[in-house]
């Protein structure tokens, strides 16, 4: 049994919200293993003369947590 853990991030970009999403994804990936899944949130955008400047999604992002092979089966 794995435990999950959740955590909210906000991506953005100057395309779409999508590649918002996936620019979030990339970012943690770096510094995150296991990454099983994502819940969009909200997408926003910022504005400026009419016209969308910049995208950005905000996502859950969910991975299971490692645990040291030494504690596992203890408490």
């Amino acid at each position: 049994m794995s435990t999950i853990k959740i955590i909210e991030l906000v991506g953005n970009s100057t395309k779409s919200w999508q590649d918002a999403a996936e620019r979030a994804i990339h970012d943690a990936s770096e510094s995150l293993r296991h990454i099983q899944e994502v819940e969009i949130i909200k997408q926003t955008a910022v504005v400026e003369g009419e016209r969308i400047k910049e995208y950005r999604t905000t996502l859950h992002v969910a991975f299971s947590v490692e645990h040291p092979s030494h504690l596992i089966g203890t408490k």
